[in-house]
């Protein structure tokens, strides 16, 4: 278990959060950090590094980058998430983590993670309802809502509908999650969900700033 206080935590911070890592810009690693300062110029509310799937880089080439990144959300005053890793996470001191289904499990998280913010992604209402009986979770992601490219695992598209009743059935505040874009972020906060989480859209938009006031709902 880590010391010290809980980490405040918001469901505010779950309006545009954007997850991304290595393997989402081709190895680039410079253009990863290039892209993630950006975003937090521009008014992400949450970053989650996350390498996985085609990523190459080393345990030790991880660091260095979840160190840089940890230096750019601090400055933009962006929570800065981990991915599935508590020792990274620990060592980093960063705001929190979040796990899958199929990742750390859930139970490990809480017991080492006490003052961190606490992430888990469901898919299904029975997922749903067993995260709400996890009292010390922050929040939940839903989905994927759409069909997506940026996992290599990808389970089925729920749509707006389920979204809709999971997101009625959770205790805790949820992000949706899974090919959400501009052009379609706004049918997904008529369900009310807390936010919207993006990969490829703010790495591949031509203009972050307009991408990111648009996932807010806005113009």
């Amino acid at each position: 278990m880590t010391g010290g206080l809980k980490i405040k935590f918001a469901k505010e911070q779950l309006a545009v959060y954007f997850i991304a890592g290595s393997q989402n810009v081709g190895g680039d690693v410079d253009k990863l950090i290039h892209i993630v300062e950006d975003a937090c110029k521009n008014g992400i509310t949450m970053f989650q590094y996350r390498e996985k799937d085609s990523s190459t880089l080393t345990a030790a080439e991880k660091l260095q980058v979840a160190i840089q990144l940890k230096e750019i959300t601090a400055k933009y005053n962006v929570p800065y998430i981990i991915d599935d890793d508590i020792d990274l996470m620990k060592e980093i001191n960063a705001d929190g983590i979040h796990v899958g289904q199929d990742d750390t499990k859930i139970e490990r998280v809480i017991a080492e993670c006490q003052n961190k913010i606490i992430g888990l992604s469901t898919h299904t209402l029975d997922e749903v309802r067993a995260a709400n009986n996890v009292y010390s979770l922050d929040y939940i992601g839903i989905g994927p809502i759409f069909a997506t490219q940026s996992k290599l695992k990808v389970k089925p598209a729920i749509g707006i509908d389920e979204l809709n009743r999971l997101y009625q059935e959770s205790t805790h505040p949820a992000v949706a999650i899974g090919g959400i874009k501009e052009d379609n972020a706004k049918a997904v906060l008529t369900t009310n969900v807390d936010g919207v989480s993006v990969i490829s859209d703010i790495i591949d938009s031509s203009d972050i700033k307009q991408t990111i006031n648009r996932l807010k709902g806005n113009a």
